[in-house]
């Protein structure tokens, strides 16, 4: 029986020292595993080196840094704009209204904006203007239609580009008034011209040739720009080719009076009254030059016609010779003959005029337009 308990004892002793290891064991695993995670949250499982300039403030890199190599692109400096064209102008005669376009265009930088730079001279002689073109020695010349048609026909390297005025600006201006018949009064004048279509075509057009070849008529007077002096002096009966816009009025100013006969009630074709003419042996090498320059006459017309009280001021703010009370009260009438489309040519008229030149015997054949006049924006 003894024996019996001291076994059983043993047995239990034996469990509880098992139960005891194993709850033992348990609790040292438990207690591992919670500080390996309470250490792995404190730990940087990393090695970090930290450059000393970080954190020592006065010390010096050992090398000179390099910048870091860039994309960024400098742009480019703006171009300049090409270098304006000389460009040079003769005028007919000296500055006046009949040549707003020209001044406005000017004014305006419409010629800067076609890329032109542009200079206007006026001629020391009426006539200089053709020959110095015809010599190739300026750009661009005015002039009248019919005198484009006599030096053309004499051999001349010029053609008209464009039309500015498209009516007469001339006629016949005479001291006095004269009757019926108009024709054969005229024909015994002592006559005055400023222009080579008033000594060749229009004065031996009024006088007959057996006048003339008898002596019963004076020779005619190359009046230059001294028109106004001529008949105060009574040199002339009659200025052939005279400015009728402006000279009758200063004429009546100084006590003398005049009657005006235009062109046309003499059977004179009408023609064009200012013309730009250029050198025909350039149209190759020109002609772009040729279509900027007229644009801007075109723009500056249509600017006239569409604001013409700031066009008369711009015009005697620009010019203050031409502000007086004769250029004041013909601005409106002068405004009613420029030509909206400069560069268009009317074959008609120049046909016209080739008959009449023939006809009185100052030609001995008929001129093609194309000869005469081209329109520079179909080159």
């Amino acid at each position: 029986m003894l024996t019996r308990l001291c076994r059983t004892w043993y047995v239990l002793l034996s469990i509880k020292v098992v139960l005891l290891f194993v709850s033992s064991m348990t609790y040292a695993n438990e207690s591992d595993a919670q500080k390996t995670n309470s250490d792995s949250q404190l730990e940087l499982n990393s090695s970090v080196e930290v450059p000393p300039a970080w954190w020592t403030p006065d010390a010096e890199p050992e090398e000179p840094q390099q910048e870091a190599p860039t994309n960024a692109v400098t742009p480019a400096p703006p171009l300049e704009p090409p270098p304006l064209e000389q460009v040079s102008i003769m005028l007919d005669w000296f500055l006046s209204p009949k040549h707003a376009g020209l001044i406005v265009a000017q004014q305006r930088g419409l010629f800067t904006a076609q890329g032109m730079k542009v200079e206007l001279q006026t001629p020391a002689d009426p006539s200089v203007g053709l020959k110095l073109l015809a010599a190739d020695e300026i750009d661009f010349a005015l002039s009248r239609q019919p005198s484009l048609h006599l030096y053309v026909h004499d051999g001349a390297p010029i053609v008209r580009i464009a039309t500015l005025i498209e009516t007469p600006l001339s006629a016949v201006v005479v001291a006095g008034e004269i009757e019926d018949p108009i024709k054969d009064k005229l024909a015994r004048m002592r006559y005055g011209y400023t222009s080579r279509e008033g000594l060749d075509l229009f004065i031996p057009y009024l006088i007959p040739k057996a006048l003339t070849q008898a002596g019963n008529v004076a020779p005619p007077v190359n009046l230059h720009f001294d028109i106004r002096r001529a008949f105060a002096e009574e040199q002339v009966d009659a200025v052939i080719d005279a400015p009728f816009h402006s000279l009758p009025e200063q004429l009546a100013n100084e006590g003398i009076n005049t009657q005006v006969i235009r062109h046309s009630a003499l059977d004179i074709p009408r023609y064009d009254g200012l013309i730009l003419l250029a050198n025909r042996d350039g149209t190759a090498r020109r002609a772009k030059t040729w279509s900027h320059i007229v644009r801007a006459i075109e723009d500056a017309h249509y600017w006239i016609l569409e604001n013409p009280d700031a066009a008369w001021e711009l015009l005697i703010s620009a010019e203050p010779v031409l502000d007086n009370p004769i250029n004041a009260a013909n601005w409106q009438d002068l405004l009613r003959r420029i030509a909206l489309s400069p560069g268009a040519v009317d074959n008609r008229r120049y046909q016209a005029f080739e008959q009449f030149l023939l006809q009185q015997g100052l030609s001995d054949e008929l001129l093609p337009v194309s000869r005469l006049a081209i329109d520079p924006h179909t080159l």
